[in-house]
């Protein structure tokens, strides 16, 4: 029998940012901010290698090296903190705050058709930056297909990842793995 994902271990029940960089600078973003936090806690998937099972209380914050996540069980007890560096994220960041600074104003003003190009635009930085995200933690946590379904990784090293899950019957993606300048990497699947 399969779990639910209100029953799976394997999931992010709570969410909370731990850092004044990290909050929204006016209403709208406050509310974009909120609706993400509420959807992906609605259904996610998260399995971090070599923790203890879930579920899991997640605060990100930043540090001196970029964006750490702490990993807590529900009890708040720290399981495990994974740090991200920022500096791949920097141009998608800077973009998509521009882009939504637009989606603000359009949405106030504009015509149903300008909204939705720029909204057309807005949802294909989050998938760029869903798809980042992804390769940046294949590391240590496992792909997500519920997330996104295409995958690009450039091997810095030699990576295992952990087996995708949450594949349904019919769905299509790909996963294009290239080696760097170096070569000579390997690729593996659990």
């Amino acid at each position: 029998m399969n779990d639910t994902p209100e029953d799976s271990p394997n999931r992010i029940v709570h969410l909370s940012l731990d850092d004044p960089a990290l909050i929204a600078r006016n209403p709208d973003v406050e509310h974009e901010r909120r609706v993400a936090i509420f959807d992906l806690l609605e259904e996610n998937s998260f399995s971090p290698k070599d923790c203890t099972p879930g579920p899991y209380r997640v605060t990100l914050s930043l540090t001196e090296k970029g964006l750490n996540f702490r990993l807590c069980d529900l009890e708040d007890n720290p399981l495990k903190d994974i740090e991200l560096s920022l500096m791949s994220f920097r141009r998608l960041v800077k973009d998509y705050f521009l882009i939504c600074e637009n989606y603000y104003q359009a949405i106030r003003s504009a015509s149903p058709d300008k909204i939705e190009t720029i909204d057309m635009g807005r949802r294909a930085l989050h998938n760029e930056g869903s798809t980042l995200l992804q390769e940046k933690l294949s590391d240590v946590i496992t792909m997500d297909f519920d997330t996104a379904q295409n995958f690009s990784v450039t091997l810095a090293h030699n990576t295992t990842f952990a087996n995708p899950n949450n594949i349904n019957i019919g769905q299509s993606g790909s996963i294009v793995i290239t080696q760097d300048g170096t070569g000579s990497r390997t690729a593996s699947f659990g």
